[in-house]
């Protein structure tokens, strides 16, 4: 899973970044997609425990929450 950078980039800028250093944007993906995986593996658990097959916004919401 490849995050595209330039709405990272823009997230930055948006919260007050004046200058971004050239792999800050490239360390800001590596880590949201690590939190999003770990995210989306709690999901699963979540959906699975509860003996469903689809994945729902309340999964998502309740891991996000832990």
């Amino acid at each position: 899973m490849k995050i595209a950078l330039s709405p990272l980039e823009r997230i930055l800028r948006e919260n007050g970044a004046e200058r971004i250093g050239a792999g800050a944007v490239e360390e800001l993906r590596k880590e949201v997609e690590s939190y999003a995986k770990a995210v989306a593996e709690a999901s699963i658990a979540v959906c699975k425990h509860a003996g469903r097959k689809t994945i729902r916004k309340e999964d998502v919401k309740l891991v996000v929450r832990l």
